[in-house]
């Protein structure tokens, strides 16, 4: 008996978020170039924008060699000849693959990691896009954020279970992105408000 193996990962938030993302996307990024998705995890978003935002060229990636071959079946799966093979970068690193090969990047698009990652990924996420975004180059953040007074009692909570799970998660204060974003050259440009009380948060480098 043949076995068959599926290496797709599904993520139920993917097909909720993805209509309402790539609305804020079809308006901020640049309309050509080369966009680099930092920590893309199952690769839905990836086959998802690629298809809707030709011709620009999604470079998708993450540091988990099983998130990455999720994406490749994905890519296998719902091919576009404007998506590339995932990359293996961490977001903490010095230096990214596309550094190394060379790639320049228009943008750089990051969904759902800041929140559940350390905050050093944050800071290496802001320090990689000052390397490597052109003036008025985007960066685009989407997931939940503490907003003072503001922030909704779901945030809260949600900030909570995540703390529990990792102390060095948690819903970071919008506030604390920004200024780490200022310190890289990323001028804070637009935040969007979006469904299940998540912020599409916009940034154009100097």
């Amino acid at each position: 008996m043949t076995s068959f193996y599926d290496a797709r990962q599904y993520a139920p938030a993917t097909e909720r978020n993805r209509k309402f993302i790539l609305e804020v996307l079809q308006r901020v990024l640049p309309p050509t170039g080369n966009i680099l998705e930092i920590a893309s995890g199952t690769g839905e978003h990836a086959v998802f924008f690629s298809t809707h935002l030709k011709p620009r060229q999604w470079f998708p990636s993450d540091p988990n060699p099983m998130l990455r071959e999720s994406i490749a079946a994905w890519q296998k799966h719902s091919p576009s000849d404007n998506l590339h093979p995932p990359l293996n970068i961490d977001a903490r690193e010095s230096v990214w693959a596309v550094e190394k090969e060379g790639i320049e990047i228009a943008a750089i698009v990051n969904i759902n990691m800041i929140h559940i990652s350390p905050w050093s990924a944050c800071l290496g996420l802001m320090a990689g896009a000052g390397r490597l975004l052109p003036q008025d180059g985007v960066l685009y953040l989407y997931g939940p954020y503490k907003l003072g007074e503001q922030t909704a009692p779901s945030n809260m909570a949600f900030d909570e279970s995540l703390r529990f799970q990792n102390s060095e998660w948690g819903v970071r204060n919008l506030e604390d992105v920004v200024a780490a974003a200022e310190k890289e050259g990323l001028r804070f440009v637009e935040k969007v408000e979006m469904p299940a009380n998540n912020l599409s948060v916009v940034f154009h480098k100097d």
